[in-house]
């Protein structure tokens, strides 16, 4: 997510960001480790996150929490443009958000929208989702930050839904992957947004096709019963697919073939192995890979 951004550092260093073994250097590294804290709260506390105007500006608040900027946990105070910039240097306006001063009452309404129509199971909650993040890219409320968060909001109201895949494949990275269609489906739903004839169709199959081909991509890396491995390359396989922090209850839920104590058996040896490091005691113990 933060590469399509243009954040980057080098593999090694994401690994230690993402394991938290060392401390941000520059800019870049700073707002990745803002991003995996936000990643690593939605991971851990989904169900405790409502989804409200407050939260959302609390979650913008912690990705800049290294780094100072003013304007974390605020919405904007300047009116920011979507833009293109052409080979020959000029740049075209593509869409213009809302103004600063239209910004926190369109965020609530855009909230309580969303929990109504999903608390009243009016509508499949995958076509909730995209339109909810859809107007929230509309309104660009921020600053900075707006496409990163818009897709830690994709991974939270999943989350919320029951869907569950962005734990083992990375919806960012599949984006990333092509992130001119991305661009441009984004371009095509915000045509007439603000007068209300917009077709947010587009922006909808793209979403619903990333989360299908993150489910395909799960289906291949994770027909482990079938495939009757021992234990410890079972488990093995299932940690390689984790990005920061897991617990013994995540690697279960990708191993469901496996006894609680043959999962604890595995993860000593990896560890014992060098392969994972654990960290904390009791209900509290969580890994990260180290190879």
């Amino acid at each position: 997510s933060n590469a399509i951004e243009g954040i980057v550092t080098t593999n090694t260093r994401i690994r230690q960001l993402v394991a938290e073994k060392t401390a941000p250097r520059n800019r870049d590294e700073q707002e990745i480790a803002g991003y995996r804290d936000v990643l690593n709260l939605i991971h851990e506390n989904f169900d405790a996150i409502p989804i409200t105007q407050n939260y959302i500006l609390q979650l913008h608040k912690i990705l800049y929490s290294h780094m100072n900027n003013p304007m974390a946990g605020r919405t904007k105070n300047v009116q920011n443009y979507i833009s293109a910039t052409y080979p020959d240097g000029h740049v075209e306006t593509l869409f213009t958000p809302l103004a600063p001063y239209e910004t926190l009452e369109a965020l609530d309404r855009i909230c309580e929208e969303y929990n109504r129509v999903i608390g009243n199971m009016e509508v499949e909650p995958l076509i909730v989702i995209p339109v909810f993040i859809h107007d929230f890219l509309c309104i660009h409320p921020f600053n900075d930050g707006n496409g990163r968060m818009s897709r830690l909001l994709t991974t939270l109201l999943l989350y919320r839904s029951g869907f569950y895949v962005g734990k083992y494949i990375s919806l960012e990275a599949k984006i990333a992957k092509n992130k001119d269609l991305y661009y441009d489906v984004l371009r095509q739903a915000q045509f007439g947004w603000h007068d209300g004839t917009e077709d947010a169709v587009p922006f909808i199959k793209y979403l619903l096709g990333t989360i299908l081909s993150a489910y395909k991509d799960f289906e291949d890396r994770f027909a482990l019963v079938e495939t009757k491995l021992p234990a410890l390359e079972t488990v093995r396989r299932a940690t390689m697919e984790k990005v920061g922090r897991f617990t013994k209850q995540d690697i279960r839920e990708l191993c469901p073939s496996l006894s609680i104590s043959s999962i604890e058996g595995a993860l000593r040896k990896l560890v014992a192995a060098g392969e994972l490091r654990r960290e904390g005691a009791g209900k509290k113990i969580c890994y990260y890979r180290l190879k």
